[in-house]
């Protein structure tokens, strides 16, 4: 399939995209302060749809929110706030919420899986993360993991709602609420709600990296009996964590050096496929092999 350009519409540096849960929209976000809506369908040329101003600074990530809780969608900034935007009429947008507990750029948000309700996480240059999540009212309460990574948080990815393993056993599904977080001190670490608080969950850090992890990917797991996580960092490689049961060390292994900073990872939504955007001007996907070797099946340049 060939790739479509996109044209944007930005004067400045597109720092994020995310396409809607069906495929028809894309977000971007930019240096020039704004969030695009753009169209985009296999038969023709995208085409703008709107285009949300109200940061006052680059806008580092977009995220929509699952089609279930209305259409949505939330973006950070290096101004340090998070703007949850909703759409009324067709391509009509307002700021719905703002979020400004942060003192610093907001880097990275991530909406949790849509079975733990409408729920934002946001990792910020201030070392903390904060939680959101949405009341029946209208209202949000905020949990905070104070110095999650005290030199700045670079990213953020929620666990799947599932526990591994949770499709092959019987019994009352438990949601499972975790994060990962990767850092400017070369870290990812795991955190855990649990009694109302996050927890870390990995003793100690997962430590590979010898430079700040610029994306954190927990890949989905469709009921396998294992975690996955790939972190990507500056240093030029990817790592793919994995743990086989709850409680016990997590494994790190380098998928590849990349020799450029490594900016961007994605799972496939079966968890099978990883794509990694590098410094070297590629997008290279990778599938684990039988032998639970990682082999490069495609590039992109």
């Amino acid at each position: 399939m060939p790739g479509q350009k996109i044209e944007t519409g930005h004067t400045d540096i597109v720092h994020d995209v995310s396409m809607d849960y069906y495929g028809k929209r894309v977000a971007s976000a930019s240096s020039d302060a704004t969030v695009k809506i753009i169209g985009v369908s296999s038969s023709s040329a995208s085409h703008p749809l709107a285009t949300l101003s109200g940061h006052n600074g680059p806008v580092w990530q977009v995220g929509w929110a699952h089609p279930k809780f209305g259409s949505l969608l939330a973006s950070c900034s290096y101004d340090g706030t998070v703007i949850i935007w909703k759409e009324g009429n067709l391509n009509e947008w307002t700021q719905a919420h703002t979020f400004s507990e942060h003192k610093s750029s907001v880097n990275s948000i991530a909406w949790a899986p849509h079975e733990l309700g409408l729920c934002l996480a946001c990792g910020s240059s201030d070392g903390s993360i904060s939680v959101h999540t949405a009341r029946s009212d209208g209202g949000w309460d905020t949990t905070r993991i104070e110095q999650a990574h005290p030199v700045g948080v670079t990213s953020i990815s929620w666990a799947p709602s599932m526990a591994p393993g949770a499709l092959i056993g019987s019994g009352v599904f438990e949601p499972v609420q975790k994060l990962a977080s990767g850092g400017h001190d070369n870290t990812v670490k795991i955190w855990k709600f649990s009694n109302g608080a996050w927890k870390m969950d990995c003793f100690p850090a997962l430590q590979m990296h010898s430079d700040l992890v610029r994306d954190v990917a927990w890949a989905p797991n469709l009921g396998l009996p294992k975690s996955t996580i790939a972190s990507a960092s500056q240093d030029g490689t990817v790592v793919i964590w994995t743990v086989a049961k709850e409680g016990e060390q997590w494994n790190g292994k380098v998928l590849n050096d990349f020799k450029a900073p490594v900016w961007r990872v994605s799972w496939s939504l079966t968890g099978n496929l990883l794509a990694v955007a590098s410094g070297d001007n590629t997008v290279t996907l990778w599938k684990e092999a039988v032998d639970g070797e990682w082999q490069e099946v495609s590039s992109v340049e």
